[in-house]
């Protein structure tokens, strides 16, 4: 990781537009830009105030590359902690490269990918935790994305996770506070008072381990298959939903023979659908493959649109969804063409497949038909309030798989402490225990000594000028 010099690169997308932002951080970042622009006001660089923007030309051995405005930010009162200096230039990739190129030629380094957020996080600017919010705010591609995102960089998790590492520190004490007078029989930690402590710290990070679920789908969006039999809608469904022809639709029985996805906001959340080849046995060869990649995309789907027709068998479509049944996947069991049946939806039918099926999951029945818009609502709503129904307790949601992973092993430390407690176990081998509970819980915010490689980890992720 590049951590030191002055490192410079395009902030915003490469490409033509209308405007480029590039940025520049470091300590000498102002002796590297003074003589490249000269202001329109004609100060001098040192008398251009601190966090302000002023125009002039970016000038290179006497030739004028481009009219840009220049915003100057002083350490500590910067993005990164250090000075910055932040150029907005018109969108030419020409321009851009060629106002880059002027400062790398004088020494400055090319920025790394995410080297802006590690410096404002090694500069105190932000926690680790917020420092990954910054690089998920900008992936977020949905209302309740946003929402999480803006949560974690707000510092809200940041303090809980604070809190709760305070409160691990304060047990740990008390246990080695009795260490040290073991031998004047001297008790600081009450026994019982301990063990409610632990109960409670075992409660919150249960609530957030347990908000991952709703916060890993919200972040990545929701998968969706759309399966059944030929020929039942399925990409009729699809082509319905977006309002367009994602998906091609005839008569012939395994028209769709590969998977078509893409992805529709609803309700704030970002669904992902994936139309699948018609479920079937089949001696086409490549029908049979669709058939295959149909079964594994339900594998790994949130959400299971089962599609049929009123002239199902309710054994035979009750054994497919058996088949494609996964813990933790929402079956929504959905009538096509009810258009054809004064738009009215066998209960009856929908019941008789229910009750052929063998496990305890909740299924929701309904009814739709793909020539009728508005009779896709009801739809719509089930599947927006079977996601909304994941979130937990907590108030905090959390959405990153490394918070998850450190927030399962404290969760693992503490249930050895408590069992430690009930055997009476030595307060030295619970100390050894509650040191990890407090690495674990304080490796998600960075209040540890942070491994380089891990710190590489997380901001190689980011994109280059962030």
């Amino acid at each position: 990781m590049l951590t030191e010099g002055t490192v410079v690169a395009l902030a915003t997308p490469e490409g033509s537009g209308a405007i480029g932002v590039i940025r520049l951080s470091g300590a000498e970042t102002f002796h590297f830009t003074a003589p490249f622009f000269k202001p329109k006001s004609k100060e001098s660089w040192d008398k251009i105030q601190a966090n302000t923007s002023v125009l002039g030309d970016f000038v290179s051995e006497g030739e004028i590359i481009d009219e840009v405005l220049l915003t100057k930010f002083k350490a500590p009162y910067s993005y990164t902690g250090e000075n910055v200096v932040e150029i907005s230039c018109h969108g030419s990739s020409y321009i851009q490269q060629k106002i880059i190129s002027c400062f790398l030629i004088k020494g400055v380094k090319p920025a790394q990918a995410g080297e802006f957020t590690l410096r404002a996080y090694l500069n105190q600017k932000m926690d680790l935790s917020q420092a990954e919010a910054v690089a998920d705010l900008i992936a977020a591609e949905s209302e309740a994305a946003h929402q999480l995102a803006l949560q974690q960089m707000r510092g809200g998790f940041s303090k809980k996770m604070e809190a709760l590492r305070q409160e691990l520190i304060q047990f740990k004490a008390l246990i080695e506070l009795e260490l040290d007078f073991s031998e004047e029989e001297v008790e600081f930690a009450n026994l019982e008072e301990l063990r409610s402590l632990l109960n409670k710290l075992h409660k919150d990070i249960s609530d957030l381990k347990n908000s991952f679920a709703y916060g890993n789908v919200i972040k990545k969006g929701v998968p969706v298959a759309i399966a059944g039999k030929p020929n039942v809608g399925k990409s009729s469904l699809l082509n319905a939903l977006f309002e367009e022809e994602k998906a091609i639709v005839s008569n012939i029985p395994g028209t769709t023979r590969d998977s078509i996805e893409d992805t529709l906001v609803l309700g704030g959340i970002l669904f992902r659908f994936i139309d699948t080849a018609g479920l079937r046995e089949t001696n086409d060869v490549v029908e049979a493959i669709g058939v295959k990649k149909a079964r594994e995309k339900v594998k790994k789907a949130r959400v299971l649109i089962y599609l049929y027709q009123r002239d199902a068998t309710a054994p035979v479509i009750a054994n497919e969804i058996q088949e494609l049944h996964h813990e933790g996947l929402s079956i929504l069991l959905v009538e096509n063409k009810i258009d054809l049946h004064n738009n009215t939806h066998s209960v009856d039918l929908a019941s008789e497949i229910k009750s052929n099926l063998n496990f305890e999951s909740e299924v929701i029945a309904l009814g739709i038909s793909t020539k009728n818009s508005t009779s896709l609502a009801p739809l719509k709503n089930h599947l927006v309030t079977l996601i909304q129904n994941m979130k937990s307790e907590s108030n905090l949601i959390i959405h990153n798989s490394r918070h998850f992973h450190a927030l399962s092993e404290a969760l693992r430390a503490i249930e050895t402490i408590q069992e430690g407690l009930d055997q009476a176990l030595p307060g030295d081998l619970l100390s050894i225990e509650l040191k990890e509970a407090i690495q674990f819980i304080g490796s998600i915010t960075g209040n540890i000594d942070n491994d380089q490689d891990i710190l590489g980890t997380i901001f190689s992720q980011f994109c280059i000028g962030k």
